[in-house]
């Protein structure tokens, strides 16, 4: 059991650390092609679109341009980003749940009548559904950011 945490512990930090070094890896730009259709003060960006302060700045990206207003453009590729780094901790979250809602129901299949180890299959399982919330309400947190900053 000990081990397992270990594991575990080893696993949800690979999860949360992943993103930050994609992130790192990105080269910086002037522009950003939209993953997402996004509205910032009015102005909206569809899929596939590049964002950027001008015309001339958008020539080094690929995609039609996005005419949005100089100011919002920097929006655009910051909400771009949240989106991104959500999409891909959810992503690890889903897999992560489904491996341990897995081990669960196999820790429960193979107690062999030990209530012991049928609890602990059951918490397996209730964290897991613990873990699939938390995987839903990071798909939540750009539509937060977008609430906080007021768009």
């Amino acid at each position: 059991m000990n081990n397992m945490r270990k594991i575990i512990s080893v696993l949800i930090l690979a999860a949360l650390l992943l993103p930050l070094v994609a992130l790192a890896q990105i080269e910086v730009k002037e522009c950003c092609t939209l993953h997402k259709t996004i509205t910032v003060e009015g102005d909206t960006c569809a899929e596939g679109d590049v964002a950027a302060p001008d015309a001339a700045a958008a020539a080094d990206c690929a995609g039609a341009y996005c005419a949005a207003s100089a100011d919002a453009w920097g929006m655009f590729c910051l909400l771009n980003s949240i989106y991104r780094v959500t999409d891909w901790v959810s992503y690890i979250l889903f897999a992560f749940v489904g491996v341990m809602i897995i081990i669960g129901a196999f820790t429960i299949v193979t107690a062999g009548g030990s209530p012991d180890k049928v609890s602990s299959g059951r918490n397996y399982i209730v964290y897991a559904i613990i873990g699939l919330v938390v995987a839903f309400f990071a798909r939540a947190i750009p539509a937060l950011v977008k609430a906080v900053i007021g768009m």
